[in-house]
Protein backbone atom coordinates (compact mmCIF):
# COMPACT_ATOMS: atom_id res chain seq x y z
CA UNK A 1 0.00 0.00 0.00
CA UNK A 2 1.02 3.36 -0.68
CA UNK A 3 -0.22 6.63 1.50
CA UNK A 4 -0.89 9.40 -0.24
CA UNK A 5 -2.03 12.97 0.92
CA UNK A 6 -4.57 15.07 -1.30
CA UNK A 7 -4.54 18.66 -0.78
CA UNK A 8 -7.76 19.92 -1.95
CA UNK A 9 -8.27 23.63 -3.91
CA UNK A 10 -10.74 25.89 -2.90
CA UNK A 11 -12.86 23.94 -0.48
CA UNK A 12 -14.24 25.37 2.46
CA UNK A 13 -12.70 28.94 1.69
CA UNK A 14 -14.63 31.93 3.08
CA UNK A 15 -17.74 30.29 3.03
CA UNK A 16 -18.11 28.49 -0.06
CA UNK A 17 -18.27 25.12 -1.49
CA UNK A 18 -18.35 23.94 1.87
CA UNK A 19 -17.82 20.17 2.05
CA UNK A 20 -18.11 18.71 5.88
CA UNK A 21 -14.78 16.51 6.62
CA UNK A 22 -17.27 13.21 7.03
CA UNK A 23 -18.81 13.11 4.07
CA UNK A 24 -14.87 13.83 2.03
CA UNK A 25 -13.99 11.02 4.16
CA UNK A 26 -16.62 8.83 2.47
CA UNK A 27 -16.27 9.94 -1.09
CA UNK A 28 -12.69 8.85 -0.61
CA UNK A 29 -13.51 5.58 1.10
CA UNK A 30 -16.10 4.95 -1.97
CA UNK A 31 -13.25 4.55 -4.01
CA UNK A 32 -12.10 2.13 -1.89
CA UNK A 33 -9.13 3.81 -0.38
CA UNK A 34 -7.53 2.71 3.24
CA UNK A 35 -7.20 4.46 6.51
CA UNK A 36 -9.40 7.63 4.92
CA UNK A 37 -8.18 10.12 7.22
CA UNK A 38 -9.00 14.17 6.92
CA UNK A 39 -7.16 16.96 8.51
CA UNK A 40 -8.48 19.85 9.41
CA UNK A 41 -11.47 21.83 7.34
CA UNK A 42 -9.60 22.80 4.14
CA UNK A 43 -9.44 19.80 2.31
CA UNK A 44 -6.37 17.66 3.33
CA UNK A 45 -7.11 13.98 3.08
CA UNK A 46 -4.84 11.13 3.92
CA UNK A 47 -5.49 7.36 2.11
CA UNK A 48 -3.77 4.06 1.46
CA UNK A 49 -3.89 2.60 -2.14
CA UNK A 50 -2.11 -0.15 -4.27
CA UNK A 51 -2.44 2.65 -7.41
CA UNK A 52 0.86 3.54 -8.28
CA UNK A 53 0.78 5.85 -10.90
CA UNK A 54 -0.49 9.39 -9.13
CA UNK A 55 -2.05 11.05 -12.26
CA UNK A 56 -4.66 8.25 -13.29
CA UNK A 57 -5.35 8.63 -9.28
CA UNK A 58 -5.01 12.07 -9.32
CA UNK A 59 -8.14 12.12 -12.58
CA UNK A 60 -9.64 9.53 -10.84
CA UNK A 61 -10.16 11.46 -7.25
CA UNK A 62 -11.14 14.84 -9.21
CA UNK A 63 -13.56 12.74 -11.51
CA UNK A 64 -15.38 11.27 -8.79
CA UNK A 65 -15.30 15.07 -6.56
CA UNK A 66 -17.12 16.46 -9.85
CA UNK A 67 -19.61 13.67 -9.96
CA UNK A 68 -20.13 13.98 -5.93
CA UNK A 69 -20.45 17.44 -5.37
CA UNK A 70 -21.00 18.98 -9.20
CA UNK A 71 -18.16 20.95 -9.61
CA UNK A 72 -14.23 20.75 -10.26
CA UNK A 73 -11.90 20.09 -7.56
CA UNK A 74 -8.92 20.09 -8.49
CA UNK A 75 -6.45 17.55 -6.95
CA UNK A 76 -2.65 17.87 -5.65
CA UNK A 77 -1.63 14.56 -4.80
CA UNK A 78 1.95 13.64 -2.55
CA UNK A 79 3.50 10.45 -1.52
CA UNK A 80 4.43 10.23 2.39
CA UNK A 81 7.94 10.08 1.18
CA UNK A 82 6.89 13.55 -1.23
CA UNK A 83 6.44 14.93 1.09
CA UNK A 84 9.38 13.81 3.33
CA UNK A 85 11.10 15.66 1.09
CA UNK A 86 9.66 18.28 0.79
CA UNK A 87 9.97 19.44 3.96
CA UNK A 88 13.68 18.18 4.07
CA UNK A 89 14.49 19.92 1.25
CA UNK A 90 12.93 23.70 2.32
CA UNK A 91 14.91 26.42 0.66
CA UNK A 92 14.35 28.60 3.37
CA UNK A 93 15.42 26.20 6.50
CA UNK A 94 17.64 28.73 7.93
CA UNK A 95 14.62 31.88 7.99
CA UNK A 96 13.62 33.20 11.80
CA UNK A 97 9.80 33.21 11.31
CA UNK A 98 7.37 34.89 14.12
CA UNK A 99 4.62 37.05 13.72
CA UNK A 100 5.44 39.02 10.40
CA UNK A 101 7.68 36.32 8.73
CA UNK A 102 5.52 33.23 7.45
CA UNK A 103 6.29 30.20 4.91
CA UNK A 104 4.03 28.74 2.97
CA UNK A 105 4.05 25.94 0.54
CA UNK A 106 2.15 26.25 -2.91
CA UNK A 107 1.46 22.44 -4.13
CA UNK A 108 1.05 22.84 -7.84
CA UNK A 109 -1.17 20.53 -10.11
CA UNK A 110 1.96 19.75 -12.38
CA UNK A 111 5.50 21.05 -13.27
CA UNK A 112 4.63 24.62 -15.08
CA UNK A 113 7.76 25.81 -17.83
CA UNK A 114 10.87 27.68 -17.07
CA UNK A 115 9.87 30.77 -18.27
CA UNK A 116 6.91 30.88 -16.00
CA UNK A 117 8.75 30.04 -13.11
CA UNK A 118 11.28 32.54 -13.55
CA UNK A 119 8.42 35.25 -14.19
CA UNK A 120 6.63 33.92 -10.41
CA UNK A 121 10.51 34.11 -8.77
CA UNK A 122 11.41 37.75 -10.63
CA UNK A 123 7.85 39.01 -9.00
CA UNK A 124 9.23 38.03 -5.37
CA UNK A 125 10.54 41.50 -3.48
CA UNK A 126 11.78 41.90 0.29
CA UNK A 127 7.93 41.01 1.07
CA UNK A 128 7.84 37.70 -0.66
CA UNK A 129 10.07 35.46 -2.33
CA UNK A 130 9.72 32.74 -3.86
CA UNK A 131 11.55 29.29 -4.67
CA UNK A 132 10.21 26.54 -7.22
CA UNK A 133 10.85 22.95 -6.70
CA UNK A 134 9.51 20.70 -9.01
CA UNK A 135 6.02 21.24 -8.07
CA UNK A 136 6.10 22.98 -5.21
CA UNK A 137 6.51 26.80 -4.76
CA UNK A 138 8.08 27.55 -0.81
CA UNK A 139 7.35 31.48 -0.01
CA UNK A 140 8.97 33.36 2.29
CA UNK A 141 6.26 36.00 2.78
CA UNK A 142 6.86 38.83 5.53
CA UNK A 143 3.91 40.62 6.63
CA UNK A 144 3.92 43.92 7.20
CA UNK A 145 2.28 47.43 6.39
CA UNK A 146 3.89 47.14 2.83
CA UNK A 147 1.79 45.57 -0.10
CA UNK A 148 2.51 42.16 -2.26
CA UNK A 149 -0.22 40.81 -4.11
CA UNK A 150 0.69 37.23 -2.64
CA UNK A 151 -1.95 34.58 -2.59
CA UNK A 152 -3.05 31.28 -4.30
CA UNK A 153 -4.69 33.22 -6.99
CA UNK A 154 -1.66 35.19 -7.22
CA UNK A 155 1.05 31.83 -7.83
CA UNK A 156 -1.97 30.41 -9.94
CA UNK A 157 -2.00 33.06 -12.55
CA UNK A 158 1.69 33.80 -12.66
CA UNK A 159 2.26 29.57 -13.78
CA UNK A 160 -0.85 29.12 -15.41
CA UNK A 161 -1.73 25.80 -13.66
CA UNK A 162 -4.16 25.41 -10.64
CA UNK A 163 -2.65 24.93 -7.11
CA UNK A 164 -3.38 25.06 -3.16
CA UNK A 165 -1.33 26.66 -0.54
CA UNK A 166 -0.69 26.01 3.20
CA UNK A 167 1.16 27.66 5.57
CA UNK A 168 3.73 25.65 6.80
CA UNK A 169 3.04 24.58 9.86
CA UNK A 170 -0.21 23.28 8.26
CA UNK A 171 2.13 20.91 6.17
CA UNK A 172 4.18 19.96 9.25
CA UNK A 173 1.35 19.01 11.05
CA UNK A 174 -0.36 17.03 8.26
CA UNK A 175 2.67 15.10 8.08
CA UNK A 176 2.78 14.25 11.59
CA UNK A 177 -1.28 13.18 11.29
CA UNK A 178 -0.18 11.37 8.36
CA UNK A 179 2.39 9.30 10.21
CA UNK A 180 -0.38 8.48 12.43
Amino acid sequence: MIKYIAFLRGINVSGHRIIKMEELRKMFEALKFKNVKTYIQTGNVVFETTVKDPDSLTRKIEKHLHKSLGYEVETMLRTMLEMEAIIKNNPFKKARFDKTIHLYLTFLHEETSAELKKSLISSGDNIATFKIKKREVYTLYQRNHAKHPFSNNFVEKKLKIPATTRNWTVINKILDFAKE
